[in-house]
């Protein structure tokens, strides 16, 4: 599909959007570390774009957008939630659902964590981790292939093997996306996580007052589903994390189909879910920024 592209200017550099508009609830969907809105595709062309209003945004340093003008302060997990609050609040949005994906997942938990807007989360191959290193290595597989994720400079053979890991594809899709990334991100995002920047993440998820779901695939490279299953989730959702047989790191794009009836079902409970989990939630965000 051909994404229809806006620009908001933010203190992180301008990004560039994707909007269905109309009236549906609003669910911002957040990409992984080197890619961009377009691994949402299969989003935009199904049903759901009738039915929610579906935001995509090209995080800075990625896609469309521009490269940060201060990598060390945006390419962080609070960087790039300072990011998407700059961009709701542009746009109004009052309340919203996120949907985030691997980077996208980590970032989207920390803006949960400091933003009144957001009534339910879901994330795909994020696992919610304690801070700094060792919640790292509790989280992911240690491998050859995780120090991708952190490496700044790609060849065309790493920007392929990159995008294969991540949509497990003989023929990767998105390896121009890959190669277009300041590769920048990569090693201050990786750095931004082994510092323990931001919210305890599982603390934050297993406190979450709205719904909260987790997604993955069987043949996830990075997470470790062990982990992931330990994960104690509030039930306004879905207890434990869904997980699909056959996908990697990306089932939003490998059993699209699948995953958009789970988002459907996810957005339908977020839009009914009472005032009292939100309220919830905001007294625990505000206790927070005071401290």
């Amino acid at each position: 599909m051909v994404f229809d592209s806006q620009t908001i200017v933010t203190r992180h550099g301008a990004v560039r959007y994707s909007d269905t508009g109309g009236s549906g609830f609003p669910v911002v969907l957040v990409h992984g570390s080197s890619f961009s809105r377009r691994v949402f595709e299969r989003q935009f062309d199904s049903g759901l774009a009738k039915r929610w209003r579906l935001i995509a945004v090209d995080l800075p340093g990625h896609g469309e957008s521009e490269d940060a003008p201060d990598p060390r302060s945006a390419y962080t997990v609070t960087g790039f939630a300072e990011c998407l609050e700059e961009i709701a609040d542009a746009l109004d949005l009052k309340r919203l659902a996120v949907f985030g994906w691997s980077l996208g997942g980590h970032v989207a938990i920390e803006w949960m964590s400091r933003s009144t807007r957001i009534r339910g989360l879901m994330l795909c191959g994020a696992p919610p981790m304690p801070r700094g290193l060792i919640g790292m290595f509790r989280a992911f597989h240690a491998s050859l292939d995780l120090l991708l994720t952190s490496k700044q400079i790609f060849t065309e053979r790493d920007a392929a093997r990159f995008a294969s890991l991540c949509f497990t594809s003989i023929e990767p899709p998105f390896q121009d996306l890959v190669l277009r990334t300041d590769g920048l991100v990569r090693s201050i995002f990786a750095q931004s996580l082994a510092r323990g920047d931001g919210v305890d993440q599982r603390r934050t998820i297993e406190m979450a007052s709205i719904p909260v779901a987790i997604v993955a695939g069987t043949d996830d490279p990075f997470v470790r589903l062990g982990y992931l299953a330990g994960i104690n989730l509030p039930d306004h959702f879905a207890s434990e994390p869904i997980v699909f047989q056959g996908a990697g790191h990306a089932p939003f794009w490998e059993k699209a189909d699948v995953f958009n009836a789970i988002l459907d079902r996810f957005l339908d409970t977020v839009a009914a879910d009472t005032a009292s989990a939100w309220q919830a939630h905001v007294r625990r965000v505000t206790a927070r920024a005071r401290g």
